[in-house]
């Protein structure tokens, strides 16, 4: 427990025991569940926690609480890392009135199966008044799920941002902010740039001081540092000058080619060169290091006529997360029917300004002399001298019901968006 200010408590857990977060992502500095509690006339408890934090996390309710009882539990997010203990909380405050979106309550429903004896449907703009204290709630649909809501609390100026600007690590250990968080975005939340831009332009007319997210620390100092990461990143936008490269190698001679390109672009006056050994490395953090830098090197070789299966692995994560506006080289490698580049441009072909590099480093079996004026090519069009295939755009087509983003230069005839099931007269062109 941690009083924040004077009403306003953080009683969120840390787990220290989890590896893998979301069954993927590894958490080696652990994971902070985040729930905060404000008392006024009125009693709220903000969310509620993974469901083997139960214990710890009643306690520090009852901490800050003693005898009195919550009269709301406001529910932003229904993933079972923050919803898993709402009705065990409901079992000791049986008074308890729950407030929420419409599809938070329908997937409530879904996961327990239980009658609410009290709840609050809350809307866009909806206002709850707790004393002092009043709630705004903001719809912030597929950020990252459809049924995702923020609030603002007025009297402390504080946006409680549910998955927004959270990050991997516990709330008790104390790191660097954005490489865990980037590594977070980009792993959970990535893929709804759109939905992200749409929520910053709503928070862009509020006074906030600070940003109580539902995982990572707590936001009260330098906030736009913060929010312009998120902009970055929500706008896919490069956030440092350099080249990642990215390569699988069976027998060394894709490695060896690697190691060239490394040593010639530090030495050309590269600003920074990242490197990741796919088979080996931390996909997510490949992944994020991929977004955040805006020129990026595939080296692969060819494998039963597609590509090796862990590069195969990457890019679709890459393009899952709506990968675009990049620059990409590729080296190819096969001892007989080479076939990495068109197998990387057919996947990238539906992604958003994405920029092949020429010339494509193509070695058969091992490195020849060609091939070392291929990857000097490669450097000088990486640092600067970058011929680009240009691909086409597309349009995008929002939503404005639940912010589902189709893409695609027209809507189909008889198009109905999958999540509210709405018609295409409900959605809108993004310029």
């Amino acid at each position: 427990m941690k009083k924040l200010e004077e009403s306003l408590y953080y009683v969120g857990v840390s787990d220290h025991s989890i590896d893998l977060f979301e069954g993927q992502y590894p958490v080696p500095n652990g994971m902070a569940y985040n729930s905060y509690i404000i008392v006024d006339k009125k009693i709220a408890i903000f969310d509620s926690v993974d469901a083997v934090c139960f214990d710890e996390w009643l306690k520090n309710i009852k901490e800050v609480l003693g005898d009195k009882k919550p009269d709301y539990l406001i529910i932003h997010h229904m993933e079972p890392d923050h919803s898993a203990n709402i009705m065990r909380l409901v079992e000791v405050y049986p008074d308890i009135t729950l407030v929420s979106s419409f599809l938070a309550f329908k997937m409530l429903d879904q996961y327990f199966h239980q009658p609410v004896k009290n709840k609050l449907l809350v809307n866009e703009g909806d206002k709850l008044s707790l004393g002092e204290h009043e709630l705004t709630f903001i719809a912030a649909p597929m950020v990252h799920w459809p049924e995702v809501m923020v609030s603002y609390e007025s009297k402390t100026k504080t946006l409680f941002s549910a998955d927004g600007f959270g990050k991997f690590g516990a709330f008790d250990y104390e790191e660097d902010w954005a490489c865990e968080a980037r590594r977070y975005y980009f792993g959970i939340v990535g893929k709804f740039g759109v939905q992200v831009q749409a929520l910053l332009k709503k928070a862009a007319n509020l006074d906030i001081k600070r940003i109580c997210p539902l995982h990572g620390p707590v936001l009260d100092k330098d906030l736009g540092y913060y929010i312009n990461l998120y902009d970055i990143w929500s706008k896919y936008e490069p956030e440092a000058e350099g080249v990642a490269i990215f390569y699988t190698s069976v027998y060394g001679h894709t490695l060896a080619a690697v190691d060239e390109l490394e040593a010639k672009l530090k030495k050309a006056g590269a600003k920074k060169v990242v490197r990741f050994d796919l088979a080996r490395d931390d996909e997510s953090e490949a992944v994020e290091d991929a977004f955040k830098y805006g020129k990026i090197v595939l080296a692969t070789t060819t494998y039963s006529m597609s590509i090796f299966p862990f590069m195969n692995n990457f890019i679709n994560h890459l393009i899952e997360h709506n990968y675009q506006n990049r620059d990409i080289a590729i080296i190819e490698n096969g001892s007989w029917a080479p076939n990495v580049e068109k197998v990387i441009k057919e996947k990238f072909k539906d992604s958003k300004d994405i920029r092949f590099i020429s010339p494509v480093v193509k070695i058969l079996s091992s490195m020849n002399e060609e091939n070392h004026k291929q990857i000097d090519e490669v450097v000088d069009a990486l640092l600067g001298k970058v011929k680009k295939v240009e691909e086409e755009k597309k349009s995008k087509w929002v939503c404005k019901i639940c912010g589902y983003v189709y893409e695609g230069n027209e809507l189909p005839e008889g198009f109905t968006c999958p999540i509210c099931k709405h018609p295409a007269s409900d959605f809108e062109k993004v310029e």
